[in-house]
Formats: structure tokens, sequence, C-alpha cells
């Protein structure tokens, strides 16, 4: 028995030295430390396996390809993780997410490089409307992902649960923990199984689980159990247990894990360090995306032919744009170019004509004469600028529409975010209680402006009444 277990000592001591020097080294094994990750870890045969399946050669040139083609903007993201302190391994967790494309779109409708879902891009200050979808804002989506990761950081203690939280959810993690932390409690305390306070616990799991239960309660359970001193290593959250339906970490983000540590040491591989593609061991020594403030209203084609710049690369670097068009709500707008242009655009930017461009929704009874007419624009010039082959549109159609600034339309880009006229008008059903002053003082209105626009003889109003508010 005694040389059993030796020659299994020694086996598995020698397999984790042939894995360092065959296929691993002192770079791989400080991504698994960036991570909070234990460097053993490096042996996990799902590891290896996920490592292996890329380092085949359609997945290296896909890799090649990938970071070749962000090369523009990968110094950029680089900085900004560098600036914010979190590890630079989280590059390529943005791999893992998008493939580093900025206007990538899952199939849940997550999006941009980080792949933000709409409530957490909001939540994270990233504007999302008519105009643009700051999700796809290589720049600002970044510096949210920072955010958003420190904040789990902060929560979780350890980057690697940082990133299973980033992709399977906050809750599912805290529930993660909390199970596997009872569980091995319960392994080095065996009488403790049938305690009161387990039972209580397994059952408020248990009842979550299914919706039975709010998340404060879970929340309260997984921070009495913190309090018991239980430490756990990764391969512990991410081990498979039998006969459950429900693992602590879903098998998804057991992989993404996997899959972010193993782009992290393809890098250090030598189809990147001993060949042509060298240079992209280089990417992030210097600025490459530079920042701009342009007026709002533009388009990129405007700014592109005035000073000089590719239209496509303008037009790529700035996918949060969705029209091309600077959102006319904003007096200033950044917007981003190819560092290597900033100098032309700095000789050339008086150059950029003060034309402004909005979107227009088509709504019921509108027709292009009709359109042009609000905008003091020829109906001509928004059929070519929009390149339509008829007059006739379509409900929720968009349409850019070109105007000077001379015009009386330009008035109306100052507009909230949400693109609402501001002059609005509803109709207010009188209810028990309610005065002419309590109404006014509702809607943010003078008495006597309510009492004009209802050409009401006094202050007198019956249940059931209806009121014009103007807005």
């Amino acid at each position: 028995m005694l040389r059993l277990g030796l020659f299994l000592f020694i086996l598995v001591n020698y397999t984790f030295a042939s894995l360092i020097g065959a296929n691993y080294n002192q770079r791989d094994l400080q991504i698994l430390e960036d991570l909070d990750i234990k460097s053993s870890f490096i042996t996990d045969y799902k590891l290896q396996k996920t490592y292996e399946n890329l380092l085949r050669k359609h997945n290296q040139k896909h890799y090649v390809q990938k970071l070749s083609d962000a090369s523009l903007f990968v110094p950029k993201i680089k900085k900004i993780l560098r600036d914010e302190k979190v590890p630079s391994v989280f590059l390529y967790m943005a791999m893992a997410e998008s493939d580093f494309t900025i206007d990538a779109k899952s199939n849940v409708k997550a999006m941009g490089i980080w792949q933000f879902m709409y409530g957490t891009g909001k939540h994270y200050d990233l504007d999302i409307n008519l105009y643009v979808d700051e999700r796809m804002d290589l720049v600002k989506s970044t510096k949210a992902a920072a955010t958003y990761l420190k904040h789990l950081h902060k929560r979780f203690g350890k980057w690697y649960l940082a990133a299973l939280a980033y992709n399977c959810g906050e809750g599912r993690v805290i529930e993660g923990i909390t199970r596997a932390t009872i569980d091995k409690y319960i392994q080095e305390h065996p009488k403790k199984k049938h305690s009161k306070i387990i039972q209580e616990y397994r059952q408020i799991i248990y009842a979550y689980q299914r919706g039975k239960e709010p998340f404060y309660k879970l929340r309260r359970v997984y921070n009495q159990v913190k309090k018991w001193g239980i430490s756990l290593d990764i391969d512990e959250m991410l081990e498979v247990q039998n006969k459950v339906r429900r693992q602590y970490i879903p098998n998804e983000s057991r992989m993404y894990i996997r899959k972010i540590i193993a782009l992290g040491m393809m890098n250090n591989q030598s189809f990147i360090t001993e060949h042509n593609n060298a240079h992209l061991l280089n990417i992030g020594a210097t600025s490459s995306v530079a920042t701009i403030s342009v007026k709002g209203g533009l388009h990129l084609k405007s700014i592109a032919n005035a000073v000089g710049l590719n239209y496509n690369e303008l037009k790529n670097l700035n996918k949060h744009l969705k029209l091309q068009i600077v959102p006319p709500y904003a007096k200033h707008y950044d917007i981003y170019i190819p560092y290597s242009r900033l100098a032309r655009y700095q000789a050339n930017k008086d150059l950029i004509k003060d034309s402004r461009y909005l979107v227009y929704v088509v709504k019921r009874g509108d027709s292009l004469l009709r359109i042009g007419h609000k905008y003091n624009v020829s109906y001509k010039i928004i059929k070519d600028f929009n390149k339509l082959h008829s007059n006739l549109l379509s409900l929720k159609q968009k349409l850019i529409i070109p105007i000077t600034t001379t015009s009386k339309s330009s008035v109306n880009l100052k507009l909230s975010k949400n693109k609402k006229v501001l002059r609005r008008k509803l109709i207010y059903k009188v209810r028990n209680g309610d005065t002419l002053y309590s109404i006014a003082k509702k809607y943010k209105i003078t008495l006597k402006k309510l009492i004009a626009d209802n050409k009401l003889e006094s202050n007198f109003i019956n249940i059931g009444d209806k009121i014009v508010i103007k807005k």
C-alpha cells in the first residue's frame, strides 16, 4: 500500500512537471496567479482538454486572425484595464465573450465586446437610445466592464469568482458558494448534517431555486456561512456532483473560466512568439486609438470627408453610433479615430461643415413632402440622402434628415435623450379629492396656464371631468 501511494505521488508530480516542461511555462502560471487560482489547477483535466482543442491548427489560425483584426483597439482596452487595476488576463475574457467583435450580438441580445445585456448596460451608465448603443463603444463599455468586475471582485474576493459571476450572474455564484460551503462544512463535521440550522439553510436554498423565496434570504444565508471560515478552492467550486441536477456553477460557466485561462496561455505559445506573429506580442505597447470631441448632429461621413479619414475605418471604430450620426441632443460627443490620423484631424477639423442630421421615425399619415416641410428641407434631398427608390414610406421606418443650423427646425434639436418632442398634451380625468391647484402642482405647470388651456371660467371641477395638460 505504501509503495502504491509513493508510486502515485511520483506519477502525479512527474505528470505535473512534464506538463510544465512540455506545454506550460512560468507566464502560464502567472495567469493563474492573476486570477487568484492555485498553480496546481494547471493540471486540471478539462483545462488541458480546452487548451489542447484551442491549440489545433485551425483554432490557432482563428486566434491569430481575431487578434490581428482587433490590433487597432486592443491597446486601448489593455490601457483601460491597466488604469483600472484589473488584471490584464481579462483581455481574454473579452475574447471569450465576443472574439473582439465590437458589434457582436448574442441570441439573448447581449451586445458589444463585453456582451452587456440592456439592463446591465444602463446600470453602468451606457446610453442606449435611437442614436447610440454604448455597449458597442469600445472605451465606455470597457470602463463599464472594469467597474463591474471590480465590484464583483470586492464582493467575492477572488478574480476568478468575479469572472464566473460576470458570466452566470452574481446571484448564481452566491448560491454556488453557499451550497459548496455547507457541503464542505458537513464533510468536516458529519454529525452536523441533520442539525436544525443546516436543514433550515438547505430549505431556503431549495425554495429560492424554485422561485419561492426572495434573493435577500439566500444572501442572508450566504453571509452567515461565510463566517464559518470554510476556504474553497476553484476545483471545489467547479466540481461536478453526481446525481445533482443543479451544479454549484453552470456547465457553460465552468468551461468559460477554463477558456479564458487557455486563451491567455495561447499568447505564450511558439506559434505567436517564434513565427511571423511575434508582432502580436507588442500589441498594447503604444497608443492606437485617439478620442476626439465633435459637435452633436454631425454625420461620420462629413467628418471623414473634411479631415481626410477613411470613412469605413472611422465607422468601424464608432459602431456605437447606430446610424453614423453623432447624437444631436449632445453639444459635444466623443468619437474615436486611429491615433495615426490625429495630427491630420487637428490640422483640418475647422473644415468640417456645420451641418446637422437627425433621425425621424415615420408615423401614420407621414409623407416625404410633409416631413420635408416640417424640417424645412426639400423632400428630394431626404429621398436622395436615404437612397429611397420611391416616395412610399412604411410605419416606424427611420429616415436621416439633413438640416441646416439656420432652419427653424434646428431649434428642435434640443431634445431629451429619448427624442420625445418637448411640447406634449395629455388628458387628465378628475378624481375624488382633486383640485385645479393640486393638478397643476402635480404636472408642474401654473394654475393660470391650466385654467387658460382649458378655457375655464372658474376653479370649480367635478369628478370625471377631463382636464387638458399641455407641457
